[in-house]
């Protein structure tokens, strides 16, 4: 019976995705530790440290078929690790007592810590795949819209236009910088461990470096400088990382949940019957997706701390903080595959309502444009003088509910400058889109 939301028959799914559960599943980290058992048996017999009839027959019994699960269960429950559970199993099946030479000179954790890396390169490859989708997706979302004129908001107030292709191509920059930043952590984090008791590697007298070095080789990790037991800088990494992500995943879905609100209307999950629909109001249309997103990122935050206090290790081998790992990393992983999914699902099919955008930039009747006005009657009377004029004519046009151009263009000191044409030209938002174009230009040619 389930009790985790990652697991659970009803919400499994949409809290998380069954590809990344099953990278973090007994079955795959079992496999995991099969996997580094067969090559170290393999490295060794090819080094001569063990017998090659050893190696060929532990190589052989490195099977998950064979896994009895109830004994593993047990065995684990009575020592506290499962490493020795398994390696017991391959011993047992092994003819001839060949299995003693099973995990030669390793010890439990180079093989927990190795399997633990094996399944964060799996599932940082599905996290990568799914960065590259919702980067595509908000790449034709800015390219689309590059002009089309959306308001700004500051402090939840309207500011100045911008265009909604600006919108999406900013927050495509920073899943950019993602992508570039799980390309850089690759090398650091993906490196296995092979250290033995206190990680130096004293159990074997001959042939140590060169084990380790074939261990890594077979399983395509990294093979550490030296051993990182209770350094743990590279887990916490990771789990910053994935928090880091999450924080780009919880702006997109904080912006979307805003524009969705029935007084603005501008953008819309996608859409399907009876998505988002209420029990009682049978006219609403709730946001879903980003309301999952920001309960997983929100979580992810704080497992992405738990990795950092587990960093806190004492001496050589730790007690206690390594188990932190053991809870938190698949959460973290699972947990961002559900925020990743909805994102994914809401960007794929996003609805853009781009007649509300220009409704909403004309709500003040043209005191979104103060700025441009301000800035256009600037050379004439100076920009100080020109603000707190332009701040008094549009308290007057509020108190009047009348558009600002007409007060602009009624005040004698304004209209001894400029022409209403030329206010009509800093009161038209297409005129005050600035760079916008050109920046979504800079980030869809750097892709």
């Amino acid at each position: 019976m389930a009790a985790s939301i990652i697991d659970s028959k009803i919400f499994g799914d949409i809290f998380s995705d069954a590809k990344m559960r099953q990278v973090w599943s007994d079955e795959n980290r079992t496999a995991k530790y099969l996997d580094i058992e067969r090559a170290l048996a393999k490295v060794q017999g090819r080094l001569g440290l063990i017998p090659q009839e050893a190696a060929e027959e532990i190589v052989k019994n490195c099977n998950l078929e064979q896994i009895d699960w109830a004994k593993l269960k047990a065995k684990t429950e009575q020592i506290g690790y499962p490493i020795i559970a398994v390696v017991n199993q391959i011993n047992a099946n092994c003819r001839d007592k060949l299995g003693e030479f099973c995990h030669w000179g390793a010890t439990t954790q180079d093989i927990t810590d190795t399997a633990a890396v094996l399944q964060m390169r799996e599932g940082l490859a599905l996290i990568e795949q799914d960065l590259a989708d919702i980067s595509a997706s908000l790449a034709e979302l800015a390219r689309t819209h590059r002009d089309t004129p959306i308001i700004g908001r500051s402090n939840l107030q309207q500011a100045t236009p911008i265009t909604f292709g600006y919108k999406m191509a900013s927050i495509l920059a920073g899943i950019e910088r993602h992508r570039e930043r799980l390309t850089q952590l690759k090398p650091r984090v993906l490196v296995g461990e092979f250290g033995g008791a206190s990680g130096t590697l004293s159990s074997l007298e001959k042939g140590a470096m060169e084990t380790q070095a074939g261990l890594m080789q077979e399983v395509g990790l990294g093979q550490p400088l030296i051993s990182w037991h209770t350094v743990r800088d590279n887990i916490a990494e990771v789990g910053n990382f994935l928090g880091l992500v999450g924080g780009s995943l919880g702006k997109i879905a904080m912006d979307i949940k805003l524009m969705m609100q029935t007084e603005v209307a501008e953008v819309f999950e996608p859409y399907a019957p009876g998505r988002g629909s209420s029990s009682t109001m049978p006219q609403k249309r709730n946001p879903i997706s980003c309301l999952y997103i920001h309960a997983n990122i929100s979580v992810v935050r704080q497992h992405a701390a738990a990795l950092m206090d587990a960093m806190v290790a004492d001496h050589e081998r730790s007690t206690g903080p390594w188990e932190i790992e053991w809870v938190v990393l698949p959460e973290i992983f699972c947990l961002m595959s559900g925020a990743l999914k909805q994102t994914k699902f809401i960007l794929a099919g996003l609805e853009v309502d781009t007649v509300a955008m220009r409704r909403n930039i004309d709500l003040t009747h043209g005191l979104v444009m103060s700025e441009a006005v301000m800035m256009g009657l600037g050379p004439y009377m100076g920009r100080e003088y020109a603000h707190d004029l332009v701040y008094d004519l549009c308290r007057q046009a509020i108190a009047e509910q009348r558009p600002l151009l007409d007060i602009l263009a009624e005040h004698n000191e304004i209209s001894k400058h400029v022409t209403r044409e030329q206010l009509e030209g800093f009161c038209d938002p297409a005129n005050c889109l600035g760079q916008a174009g050109v920046m979504v230009d800079r980030v869809l040619a750097s892709l």
